[in-house]
Order: C-alpha cells, then sequence, then structure tokens
C-alpha cells in the first residue's frame, strides 16, 4: 500500500507541473548529489548551455520518479543522468529514446566502443551516453609509509599486509590509523561487492555464503581491530583524512579529491589490497539517457553533446574526480590531487591480477535491498562478533529471495546465470 500511495502522490505532482510552457530543460540525476558537486554542476559544467534546471534525487526516489511519470503518462524530466544500473531498468520498460546518432558522432569524437557498447544495455540502439566514469581507490598520508611492513609494495597490497601495516601504525600511534566510510551515507556496501568479495571468492552472489567468503570475513575482522570505530559515522573519507583523524583509507575517487588536491605533496593514492582471488574493483560509469516523451528532447541533446565535449570531460575531472569517457589526454596543468588519483586508477585497471566487478543491474528498485544484506552482514559478524557461518546462512536465504523476487540474473564476477543469479 505504501509504495501505490507513494506513486499516486508522484504521478499527482507529476500531472500538476506537467506544462507545455516549462521555461527549463529538466535534469533528474543520481550523480554529483552533494552541494558542493551540485553546485559545480550548475554553475560550471552547465554554463552558456542553456535554461537548464539541475535537480538531484536519490537511487530510490529516483526509481519512483521516473515509474510515475511513466505511468501517468506525463513528462516533466527532460534528461536523466544516472549510473549504468540505475538506467537499465528505464531500458528494460522501453522508456528510454533511442540515441544512435548521438554514440556515432561521439564514437568518431573518441569515446571508447567498449564504453558506448555498455550504453546499449543488452539492446540494439544506444540507451544512454557514458557520461563519466570512476572507482574507488585507496589514500594514505606519506607518513604512514614508514610503518609498511618489510618488501610490501603500496601498489600491489594484499590483506595481509594491509592488517600488518594497520598493527604497525596502532602501535606506533596509539590510534587506529585505517578508516572506511561505513557511516549511513557512506558507499561501504560497494567495498564488499566490488573489492571485499571478488577478492576473496571471485563472485559476489553466487559465493555469497562460500567456505571462501566464510575465510573472508575472518580476515575483515582481523584487519577490523586496526580499524578506527569512527568508521561507522564516516559518509566521506575526504574530512577525516584531512583532519588527521586516519592516516589510510578506502573510498571513491571523488569522496577523497578535496583533501587530496588541498594537499597532493602530502598523501599517495593507489589500488585497494588483493585477496586469494586477486585484486577485486569496480568500475562505476555513469550514463546521460533521454526518457520517451521528455518535454525538451532538443535541449537534452545539447546538453549531453555539451557534457560530452572534451573540455566539459576535463572540467568535470578537475571540479568533482570523475574522469572523463572520452579518449582524451589529461593535460599537464591538472589539478594534482586529480592526477594523483588518475594514477591510481591507472595502477588499478593495469593490475595483472584485477577482477573487475560490475555495479548490480537487474534489480530495479531493490538495490538498497541488496546493499543492506551486505551492510547487515558487516555489521553482525564484524561489529557484533556473531558467528560467521550462522550470518551467512540467514543473510544468503535473504539474497537468494532477493535474486528470485527481482529475477535479476548474474553479473560479473560471477559466472552468467540462466533465470536469477543463484546463491550456491
Amino acid at each position: 500500500m505504501k509504495h501505490i500511495m507513494s506513486f499516486g502522490i508522484l504521478a499527482s505532482t507529476v500531472l500538476a507541473f506537467a506544462s507545455p510552457v516549462l521555461a527549463q530543460t529538466v535534469f533528474v540525476s543520481t550523480q554529483l548529489r552533494p552541494i558542493e558537486e551540485a553546485t559545480v554542476v550548475r554553475e560550471e559544467l552547465l554554463k552558456d548551455v542553456g535554461s537548464v534546471d539541475y535537480v538531484v534525487e536519490e537511487p530510490p526516489q529516483f526509481a519512483v520518479r521516473m515509474e510515475a511519470e511513466r505511468q501517468a503518462g506525463k513528462h516533466t524530466v527532460s534528461l536523466v543522468g544516472a549510473l549504468h544500473g540505475e538506467l537499465s531498468p528505464l531500458a528494460d520498460k522501453d522508456t528510454l529514446e533511442p540515441l544512435d546518432d548521438l554514440a556515432k558522432k561521439l564514437a568518431e569524437s573518441g569515446m571508447p566502443q567498449s564504453l558506448l557498447d555498455l550504453g546499449k544495455l543488452g539492446k540494439s540502439t544506444q540507451q544512454y551516453i557514458p557520461w563519466m566514469q570512476a572507482t574507488y581507490v585507496m589514500a594514505a598520508k606519506k607518513e604512514a609509509l614508514q610503518y609498511l611492513p618489510d618488501g610490501a609494495d603500496v601498489n600491489a597490497l594484499n590483506y595481509d599486509q594491509l592488517i600488518e601495516w594497520g598493527k604497525n601504525m596502532q602501535e606506533a600511534t596509539g590510534q587506529p590509523q585505517i578508516g572506511f566510510p561505513a557511516g549511513p551515507k557512506g558507499l561501504m556496501a560497494r567495498y564488499f561487492q566490488g573489492y571485499f568479495y571478488p577478492s576473496f571468492t571471485g563472485g559476489v552472489v553466487r559465493t555469497f555464503q562460500s567456505a571462501d567468503a566464510a575465510a573472508g570475513w575472518e580476515k575483515l575482522k582481523a584487519l577490523w581491530a586496526y580499524v578506527t570505530p569512527n568508521s561507522t559515522s564516516y559518509d566521506f573519507m575526504q574530512e577525516p583524512l584531512a583532519a588527521g583523524e586516519v592516516m589510510v583509507a578506502w573510498d571513491h575517487i571523488a569522496r577523497l579529491k578535496n583533501a587530496i588536491s588541498a594537499a597532493p605533496d602530502d598523501y599517495v593514492v593507489f589500488p585497494a589490497p588483493a585477496g586469494p582471488k586477486g585484486r577485486g574493483y569496480m568500475p562505476v560509469v555513469a550514463g546521460l539517457a533521454i526518457p520517451k516523451g521528455a518535454p525538451d528532447k532538443a535541449g537534452a541533446e545539447k546538453i549531453i553533446e555539451h557534457l560530452s565535449m572534451p573540455e566539459t570531460q576535463l572540467l568535470t575531472a578537475s571540479k568533482v574526480g570523475f574522469f572523463p569517457t572520452l579518449n582524451v589526454k589529461l593535460p599537464p596543468d591538472l589539478d594534482a590531487g586529480v592526477a594523483l588519483l588518475a594514477g591510481a586508477v591507472t595502477a588499478t585497471q593495469a593490475s595483472k591480477d584485477a577482477v573487475i566487478s560490475l555495479l548490480p543491474v537487474g534489480l530495479g528498485d531493490k538495490g538498497g535491498e541488496f546493499n543492506k544484506v551486505y551492510m547487515d552482514s558487516f555489521q553482525r559478524i564484524v561489529l557484533q562478533n556473531e558467528p560467521v557461518a550462522d550470518v551467512l546462512k540467514t543473510q544468503g536465504a535473504t539474497m537468494a529471495k532477493l535474486m528470485t523476487d527481482t529475477k535479476a540474473a548474474c553479473w560479473a564476477p560471477d559466472a552468467k546465470s540462466d533465470g536469477p543469479c543463484p546463491v550456491e
């Protein structure tokens, strides 16, 4: 009943504002939501492109809004910016305009075909234009390097070395010096889905309750002895790094950028550690799409073209730390902090033991529930010290039901599935 009511309220809102005299092109985005980033979009990235109303939405609200407009048949949104996995449900319902002409033009401008192919979302036509890309890395104050274990290469760490590094720092300083964004708005769920699980199990869903997973959780418990308890309140790691609360942190590059750009000579940036199955990492691709029925399709196309220009893509990298989808060379005068982050991204992608984990696909509006399975497991195993096997069994059952309910097929690094991805 709750969902029906929320759709009804949104649908009535859509109807109320769906006026043919909309003065602005409405651009709704799940990306660049924090006020500082949204201000950059409005005042710099969208400058000189006409009258644009840039509206930010949390992913669950975005899904509800788009479904409400689809059901009402009255459209206020002309352009959407969202992650690959957030756009996939819209494509599944055939609600996005094909963008083949734009894709062809951008291919000629140097956008890699592999990225453009992602934007087809498994269809024959272009569903979205890749807008910007990012990933997650680790950053450390240079003063922390003196505590690295003997023989450890910061660009090729494994979990045992990270644990020993944490132990050395804690013994030297008297405080835990490693931090993770495990707060209410932190991206810790992505750590589990893109880094921890692929590194220890080679999968994300199929391997959720495996013996490899259990061994990984035990290793994480050992690491957590050297992680600051304040991690459960951290949403962005740039603040505790800059404040000197931690010396080593893992986070999304855009959520590390401010600290590193403010004092680039103080930091090193490097890939996340490897586990027995390799070095998990999650490339994050955000795309731009035009909903069918958009009141200003021409305006939306103009914005996509503008945001896809080399100079705008480089400005995006410099200002918010998301990297170009065009094959452009980063300029020598690029912000030094962004250059450090770019180097870590390149090192991650080039790792011989890299295990790519895609963002979840096919979950529709259940992405939050998927994240919660990992976060609840973390709370119970690591923070509350419940038996690993018991937690994985109950949470695995929750995961299996979620996969069945959504009919979501497996995505990399899990092997493909016919039908819902199984929890084995």
